[in-house]
């Protein structure tokens, strides 16, 4: 499956957004992070549904948004109509999995499921027939610049293999610590989406930066 890469403005210039945002978009990433978290389903507040609207429409890019929170379902057409075109939530937060997939897809975009570095990837399994993404944390989730975490990486091989078993195209997405040393790893265990954040928004030539993690 083709490469894709998600550029997570958790790690961008926030006085400079939109030139960030440009930036990412003009530099050959599909996708950008969009990173939310409540302060409650992990210890950190990031950004909402008024940044999010505010700044769709300087860049062309996928939104890629991730609910770290503990309530998802109450927020998904809140950030459909300010221009998610994905929405990925936990599978370890305080709602029914499959109402929430079937809730992002009455809206008409697509739905990932996310498990934290401690949480089985046979917890998602149940879900894989109706996902069109699932998210393994390979940092704990809540503060990016965190290094990787080696054994996250029998998860995403026994994920790939377990959807190539059912005959599945899904797409595999993987955040944290995802740089030039980590991105062979986690593609050659099955990964195809890679989020990438202080690796691509501190480099000086964010074009080779994207490239690198494609290689």
């Amino acid at each position: 499956m083709k490469t894709k890469i998600s550029a997570s403005i958790l790690s961008a210039d926030f006085g400079s957004l939109e030139r960030e945002l440009k930036r990412a978009e003009s530099s050959g990433c599909d996708m950008i992070h969009f990173d939310v978290m409540d302060g409650h389903f992990v210890p950190n507040l990031s950004y909402g549904v008024p940044v999010l609207k505010s700044i769709r429409k300087y860049c062309g890019l996928l939104f890629d948004v991730h609910l770290m929170i503990t309530d998802p379902m109450k927020f998904i057409l809140p950030f459909k109509e300010a221009g998610a075109d994905h929405i990925t939530f936990h599978e370890e937060a305080d709602c029914d999995p499959n109402e929430v997939i079937d809730k992002i897809h009455s809206l008409g975009i697509t739905a990932g499921i996310s498990i934290k570095p401690k949480t089985p990837v046979e917890a998602v399994f149940p879900y894989l027939e109706k996902l069109d993404m699932v998210l393994i944390m390979t940092v704990e989730p809540g503060f990016g610049g965190q290094g990787f975490i080696p054994e996250t990486l029998e998860k995403i091989s026994a994920l790939r293999a377990e959807a190539e078993r059912r005959g599945l195209r899904l797409d595999i997405e993987v955040d944290g610590g995802i740089g030039a040393n980590t991105a062979p790893k986690v593609r050659a265990a099955g990964a195809n989406v890679l989020v990438s954040g202080s690796y691509l928004f501190r480099s000086e030539d964010m074009p080779s930066a994207v490239e690198s993690l494609r290689r």
